[in-house]
């Protein structure tokens, strides 16, 4: 009773009938994923390998990709990189793949987030929703105590929704980066990590704060934490000058990661 409790209401907040493609070579999983995933609101298209995923991503522009790793003909890495040529679609990846390193290449590649396989659903559905919600959201979540400040930031920085630090310009209403003028292409999520940080500058997160306030997992969620290491790399190499000598997003020894301050 309770699951169809959650369900109803997941499928309310769905109303918008976001589109989303399976791309697995298990029909079981395939079959599945679309039937709850439809449950709870949202519109499904499928593939079962890696090159028709590629072809129906194209054909139907969905909203988010959830991506088997072990696909033929073309599998789950190539498909990202595929994709992340021409769009910044949030994929979570789908990894039956017992070496850390390997299950992290798929976030190297410009993937947002990753479940192992064997996963329930549930999980699945709790992380298309919240990998969902950060990435269209035009919101981010901001400690209360960090809030005047952060406001105080933007304002200062060039108007109420834009803030400006050196080269960069961060115009959180239109989620969009620019160094001089030239836009600087960033998926949801790194968008979203980017926001916490600037609009904290400042202040220091453990990888694990950052997992609950971008990514939405709890407090007692294990996941391993270079999933922030990833994103903050590939900010680097795309915000900073040198990224192997960062200005901006500074490393918080003994603690985490941190925006320098803007005053």
């Amino acid at each position: 009773m309770a699951e169809n409790e959650e369900l109803q209401e997941m499928g309310s907040e769905g109303e918008a009938r976001q589109k989303i493609l399976v791309a697995d070579d298990e029909a079981s999983i395939r079959r599945i994923l679309e039937t709850r995933l439809k449950m709870v609101g949202y519109d499904v298209v499928t593939a079962e390998d890696g090159e028709e995923a590629v072809e129906v991503f194209n054909k139907t522009n969905p909203d988010l990709v959830v991506l088997d790793v072990m696909m033929p003909k073309m599998d789950g890495y190539g498909v990202t990189r595929e994709i992340r040529r021409t769009s910044d679609v949030p994929i979570i990846i789908l990894t039956a793949l017992g070496d850390v390193s390997e299950r992290i290449t798929g976030l190297e590649l410009g993937a947002d987030d990753y479940v192992i396989k064997p996963f329930s659903p549930k999980e699945l559905e709790a992380r298309v929703k919240a990998v969902l919600r950060r990435t269209i959201s035009k919101d981010v979540i901001i400690p209360a105590s960090s809030a005047s400040s952060a406001g105080a930031s933007a304002g200062a920085k060039g108007g109420k929704n834009i803030i400006t630090t050196g080269a960069i310009k961060i115009d959180t209403a239109r989620r969009q980066v620019y160094r001089k003028n030239e836009r600087i292409r960033l998926t949801g999520m790194e968008f979203s990590l980017l926001e916490l940080l600037v609009n904290n500058s400042g202040q220091a997160y453990s990888r694990n704060e950052i997992l609950q306030h971008v990514w939405s997992y709890p407090a007692d969620h294990r996941i391993d934490t270079r999933v922030v290491d990833v994103h903050i790399s590939r900010l680097r190499s795309k915000l900073e000058a040198d990224p192997t000598n960062p200005e901006l997003i500074l490393t918080a020894r003994g603690i985490g990661y941190m925006f320098q301050r803007i005053n």
